[in-house]
């Protein structure tokens, strides 16, 4: 009977003690819980949080959403009535039809992701610009995919073509102009320490033979992240076709949304069950020791 009750005792234990520090469930960074919005879209649509805290003054702190940090430098002097940010911002902003900068916080498909391909309008998410954004994840956590669209932005630019970038394609429709994403992984925070790989994301590709097959992303699309699963911080870079002197002409933005993350038990946690199933097998083979031997 005493040792029925140790057996119960230790099983209660050691499931208590190896109750792992993150949960295993998937945890969906979607940007729905941010507030702080601290600009409107000049080109109406809705709001942005770009790093400006409402005083103007320079931040470089960068902002949080579900324990994941993103990156963001703002710089509310650089031009007389001129701001500059780079890094990440947040949006609610739709507006899939106004061309130019004004409207660099829209993301293409008209507002978020809903999670399933289709638009949340009025949804929040995240707009990232130039090459350098990143963010990092916390301590223990696995990536596994992240939704991505470009922004309204960069898609009628590609489109169009304006002051600064060409029409994808070109006249002939012939040109093999990309754009694309490169998320590399890095084993230490704000993508520092090494690089354990890296996933690609196209957001614009007419390399086909057949021109029929060309595209501009214009919808929220999923990638898997598996491949950087272990990543402690994680950077984003843009290539594009249209490039110069100065470096990419096409504008270097792209949004993201429903960030997916999951976690698990940390080493000593596996220790914790291992020698709880131990201590337990011992002394149920001593109870049987003991039945035998009377």
């Amino acid at each position: 009977m005493k040792l029925s009750l140790i057996a119960v005792t230790l099983i209660s234990l050691s499931a208590t003690i190896a109750m792992p520090r993150y949960s295993m469930a998937a945890v969906v960074v979607d940007f729905e819980e941010l507030g702080a919005f601290t600009g409107s879209s000049p080109d109406g649509g809705g709001s942005y949080y770009n790093g400006n805290d409402g005083s103007g003054s320079t931040n470089s702190t960068g902002w949080n959403s579900k324990g994941v940090r993103f990156s963001n430098s703002y710089n509310g002097d650089y031009l007389p009535s001129f701001d500059f940010w780079s890094g990440w911002s947040y949006s609610n902003v739709i507006n899939s039809s106004s061309p130019g900068l004004n409207n660099q916080y829209a993301a293409y498909p008209g507002g978020g992701s809903s999670g399933n391909g289709n638009v949340q309008a009025g949804g929040t998410y995240a707009v990232a610009f130039g090459s350098g954004a990143f963010f990092n994840l916390p301590n223990g956590s696995e990536l596994l995919s992240v939704d991505v669209a470009n922004t309204t932005y960069a898609a009628l630019s590609m489109r169009d073509g304006d002051g600064f970038a060409k029409r994808f394609g070109g006249v002939s429709r012939n040109d093999a102009d990309f754009f694309r994403i490169t998320l590399t992984g890095f084993d230490s925070l704000n993508a520092g320490g090494n690089s354990i790989g890296s996933v690609t994301a196209n957001l614009a590709d007419f390399t086909f033979a057949d021109n029929s097959q060309d595209y501009i992303l214009g919808d929220w699309t999923t990638f898997d992240l598996t491949s950087i699963r272990n990543a402690r911080s994680v950077a984003v870079s843009f290539a594009s076709s249209d490039s110069g002197d100065f470096g990419i002409n096409t504008p270097t933005y792209v949004a993201f949304d429903n960030l997916t993350i999951t976690a698990v038990p940390e080493p000593s946690t596996l220790s914790v069950i291992a020698i709880g199933s131990l201590i337990l097998g011992a002394l149920r083979f001593q109870r049987r020791d003991r039945v035998s031997n009377r």
